[in-house]
C-alpha cells in the first residue's frame, strides 16, 4: 500500500470530496487545502493581472507551512496520508496566471521551497470535461467562483495535462470520471476506489469510465 496519495484535479472535480470519504474509510491522515481561508482569492478573480503574484506566493507559502509541519509530525494511528492537493499544483497554476518575469521568479522560490517536500507514492487525478467542471462550481455556489470562464478552466486542465505527461517518475492515475457521480451513486465511489487502491508501476496510467466520459 502506499504512504502517501495525492488527490488532485481541476477547480470543480470533486477532489476534496472523494480525498475526504476515500481518507475516513481507510483509516488514513488527511490533509486538506485551506484555500478558502486566502484573502486574496476572492481578489484575483475580480482582478487577476494585480492580484496573480500575491495569490499565488501566498498559495506557496501556505502549502508549504502545512505539508512540511504535517509530514514533521508522524501519526502512527494512520495507515497513510491522502492530501488533495500536490504542492506542484502551486507551479502549474502559476505558469497559466502569471507574466514570464514573475513566473521566473516564482519559478526559483517554488524550486527552493519544494524540494524539501516529500513526492507522493501515487497521484490521482479527476478528470472532468469542461461543461462538468463548470456545472459542478456552479451547483456548490461559492461567489467568488461564480464567474470563472471556461477558457481559464481550460488554461488549468491543459496545465495539469501537460505536467502529468512528463511524470516518467511519479506514478500518475488519470481517471475519466465524466458520467459518474462519486458522491450520490455508492457504486461510482467503490469504482474509483478500487481504483486508487491497486498497485501501479511508474508512469501515468489512463483508466476510462463506460459511462459515456471522452
Amino acid at each position: 500500500m502506499y504512504n502517501y496519495i495525492v488527490i488532485e484535479g481541476n477547480i470543480g472535480a470533486g477532489k476534496t470530496s472523494f480525498a475526504t470519504r476515500f481518507s475516513e474509510e481507510c483509516n488514513a491522515r488527511l490533509i486538506l487545502e485551506q484555500f478558502e481561508e486566502n484573502s486574496f482569492l476572492p481578489k484575483f478573480y475580480e482582478d487577476p493581472e494585480r492580484y496573480g503574484f500575491p495569490l499565488e506566493l501566498s498559495f506557496l507559502a501556505d502549502r508549504y507551512q502545512q505539508l512540511k509541519t504535517q509530514f514533521s509530525a508522524a501519526d502512527i494511528f494512520k495507515s497513510f496520508t491522502v492530501a488533495d492537493y500536490f504542492i506542484f499544483k502551486s507551479l502549474i497554476f502559476a505558469s497559466k496566471n502569471l507574466e514570464p518575469l514573475e513566473f521566473g521568479l516564482y519559478s526559483k522560490l517554488f524550486s527552493i521551497v519544494s524540494s524539501v517536500v516529500p513526492k507522493p507514492d501515487l497521484i490521482v487525478y479527476l478528470y472532468l470535461n469542461l461543461d462538468n467542471l463548470k456545472n459542478n462550481i456552479l451547483k456548490r455556489g461559492r461567489p467568488y467562483e461564480q464567474n470563472i470562464q471556461f477558457d481559464y478552466l481550460d488554461r488549468i486542465q491543459n496545465g495539469y495535462l501537460e505536467f502529468l505527461r512528463q511524470q516518467s517518475d511519479l506514478r500518475v492515475l488519470l481517471i475519466d470520471t465524466n458520467g459518474l457521480d462519486f458522491v450520490a451513486r455508492e457504486e461510482d465511489y467503490e469504482w474509483i476506489k478500487g481504483l486508487v487502491l491497486q498497485e501501479y508501476p511508474l508512469g501515468i496510467h489512463r483508466i476510462r469510465n463506460s459511462s459515456g466520459g471522452k
